[in-house]
């Protein structure tokens, strides 16, 4: 029945289409967007390198001294170290979602500063770093060309 009079008065049909068409270009302005939903943890990364250690001094000098102190703090989901036979020590802390990634960072920097007295010279000379880190992909651009060129 109401399709009916839409069918009888196109006129009107398109008057309604129109104005349809214009509240929605006018709410993109003024509606923000919202960013993408968090889907995978926050993560804080924390580098050093030991110059002339291999994957075992790594573990046994710095990875488990820094793991003890980061293995407390709030919110942490889960940890994931990787030591180096070229002296390198990667650890990725994992956060639960929702929480501030600066807050984890700094959090994770206390811990690690609580732990550098502990770390052989050569690493406390190196320094250590500590930054948030994401891997949640946001978007890919894929380039192709069917000839090659």
């Amino acid at each position: 029945m109401l399709s009916a009079i839409f069918v009888d008065r196109p006129r009107f049909a398109i008057v309604i289409a129109l104005i349809t068409t214009i509240a929605g270009l006018v709410s993109l302005l003024v509606i923000p967007l919202a960013q993408y939903p968090d889907i995978v943890p926050p993560q804080v990364q924390v580098t050093t390198t030991y110059p002339g250690a291999n994957s075992g001094v790594v573990d046994a000098t710095v990875a488990q001294p820094i793991e003890a102190q980061v293995v407390g703090v709030d919110k942490m989901i889960y940890m994931k170290s990787v030591s180096g036979d070229d002296g390198s020590y990667t650890l990725i802390c994992s956060f639960e979602l929702g929480i501030d990634p600066d807050i984890n960072a700094v959090n994770v920097n206390n811990r690690v500063q609580i732990a550098l007295p502990s770390l052989p010279q050569e690493v406390q000379r190196q320094g250590i770093t500590v930054k948030k880190k994401s891997s949640a992909l946001l978007g890919v651009i894929a380039v192709y060309s069917p000839k090659h060129s």
